[in-house]
Order: C-alpha cells, then structure tokens, then sequence
C-alpha cells in the first residue's frame, strides 16, 4: 500500500530545502539505507515545533506526523509479534511492545541515524541542548516512520522499522533488556498488598535547562527515597529501583 503523492495531499508545509539542506537529506538517506522520492517531506519530518514558532516563514512542524507515526509503529511491532510469536499471549506482547517501543529506544535509533545532526530546532532549543534531549530524538524518529510511509508506503518502511527494533525485540526475548521498575514494584505491591505505590514530587533544583527532580514513593506507608533524576519520570524510576531493591532483597543487573 502506498499513499500517492502525487495527489498533492497536503502533509504540511516543511522549510524550503536549499542545495546545502538537500545535500544533508541525501546523506541521512544513504546512512539510513532509504529513499524518498519527496525531500521535502523528510525535511518535514526533521522539523521541530521550536522551529516552527520562531520561524518567520510560513512553516509547519513534524507534530502530525509524529502521530501517525506511532500508529504505524505500534502497529508493525506488534504484527511481528502477533506472527512470530504464537506461543505468547497478548499480555505478553504488550510488556515485550512497551520495553522496545518508547522513548528510550526510539532515541537511541536516532542518534544510531544520526538525526540529531539533521533536525530543524529553534535558537532558544538549540542553547538548551534539545538536539540531545530524547524526547525530541524519539518524536523526530516516529515523524520520520509516517514520512517514509506516506512517500514510499507500507513495505519499505516496514522494513525499516524492523530493521532497527526486531534486535531490540530479541534483547527482551533474551531478557537481556532494561527493566522498568515502577512497573515490577507495581506487580510485587499489587500481588502482596492488592495496593499500589504512591510516588511524591518532593522538589526540584537547578536553571530551567538543566533541572534536577527529587521524589519519593509510599509503598503501604514505608518511605523510599527520595531519589533524583533528570526528570520527573527518571526520578520515579530510580525512586522505584530503591523500593524494589529493599523489599526483594536484591539488586536487577539488568539495569547496568
């Protein structure tokens, strides 16, 4: 299946390419091992909402696309699930779906791709480190999925999904992957206590670009942390991690 565009549906209006930007787009192709036939619509996809809000030019941002492209992505992942695996169960696919689809994975076949030399950011983003921020990696990868769908349809970008997560799927099968904590103290507090942990935003310290988050999490009144990350999430993982230790009498060294 492929969307024809020559149908001139309108996927959004991406930042003029200039022969140096084509030049950059036809590297990241050759890097990637893909081709589309619009560069435009690649440029699109690589094209933050900073930019996008400071732009005085009349431009879209890779937002649509990033929707889109969660879709195809879930999707693909979890057909080779469905096909590859049918001794598993669908509560099996979800956990082995989550582990590889998410933000971390998703920034890590950024960088391996090299999309931060490549992406569209504001000024303001660019002082704050946003070409590193993984969040921005991993909404520009699933934009680049919907792009190369919409331009050269189902099969090439299937190959390309798979391409870089079916490893990732085969590390978890292998039980070789990062473990999320909240989710595993979640499962022990839900099986001894039919509770659920409850995790505390204590504080935060540091500029605005670099912040550093402090929280605590009550597990049927007992005390854990508080534990600091660079985020809210990072925070309440490594909040998690003490709780998990401490009540399991063991340390996961699938977290190293």
């Amino acid at each position: 299946m492929k969307i024809a565009l020559s149908r001139k549906m309108d996927f959004g209006k991406a930042p003029p390419v200039s022969p140096e930007r084509k030049r950059e787009l036809l590297y990241f192709q050759k890097n990637a091992g893909i081709k589309f036939h619009s560069l435009e619509l690649l440029n699109l996809a690589f094209t933050h909402r900073s930019f996008f809000n400071e732009s005085r030019h009349e431009v879209d941002n890779n937002e649509r696309l990033e929707f889109l492209g969660d879709s195809v992505l879930g999707f693909m992942v979890s057909e080779w699930l469905f096909l590859n695996l049918p001794a598993r169960h669908e509560g099996d696919f979800s956990k082995i779906r989550s582990y590889v689809v998410n933000e971390d994975s998703l920034a890590e076949i950024a960088l391996s791709l090299h999309v931060d030399r490549f992406l569209i950011i504001g000024k303001g983003e660019e002082m704050n480190g946003g070409r590193t921020k993984k969040t921005i990696l991993a909404d520009c990868m699933e934009a680049i999925f919907a792009a190369y769908y919409l331009d050269a349809g189902l099969k090439p970008v299937q190959e390309l999904i798979l391409r870089h997560l079916v490893p990732a799927i085969m590390v978890v099968l292998d039980d070789r992957h990062k473990k999320d904590y909240k989710t595993l103290l979640q499962e022990i507090i839900q099986k001894r206590y039919h509770k659920y942990p409850v995790y505390e935003l204590l504080r935060t310290s540091g500029p605005e670009h670099d912040r550093t988050f402090w929280v605590q999490v009550n597990v049927v009144g007992n005390i854990f942390g508080p534990a600091s990350g660079a985020n809210k999430k990072e925070a309440e993982q490594n909040a998690a991690c003490a709780a998990y230790e401490a009540l399991t009498g063991h340390h996961n060294k699938d977290t190293e």
